[in-house]
């Protein structure tokens, strides 16, 4: 996915946070590439460090279209959610695709939800192509 990133001012976790701008919304998140290259345009994937449970971080997304956005210290990503058979998930969010392991219980397959993950869980790590 092609962002914009924006430098955070440093926080108590020694972590680098940026603010990623996507087609679809915004939201801070942990910057995974090298520090002075934090602010600019990078293509990026997203790593998330939670399982996603139903009814705990996942939940039926109320509009049918993706979205990112930060709400209660969390990244709150919206898209359609496909169940793989290896027990992982794929979330389609805009032209790009995020990554999920799923934890027990399972997600519907096939459905519009939304993801809730504390914002130093959710990762960008820059690539080229």
């Amino acid at each position: 996915m092609l962002v914009q990133t924006e430098l955070m001012p440093p926080s108590e976790t020694e972590q680098v946070m940026v603010r990623v701008h996507t087609p679809v919304g915004s939201a801070v998140a942990v910057w995974r590439g090298e520090p002075h290259d934090a602010a600019g345009q990078h293509h990026i994937e997203w790593t998330i460090g939670e399982d996603i449970r139903w009814g705990l971080n996942i939940r039926p997304a109320l509009l049918a279209e993706p979205g990112v956005r930060e709400e209660a210290g969390q990244v709150v990503l919206r898209g359609r959610l496909q169940l793989a058979e290896d027990g992982a998930a794929l979330l389609e969010l805009g032209d790009s695709q995020v990554l999920f392991d799923v934890g027990s219980p399972p997600p519907p397959d096939d459905t519009w939800v939304e993801i809730g993950i504390e914002a130093d869980r959710v990762e960008l790590y820059p690539y080229q192509i």
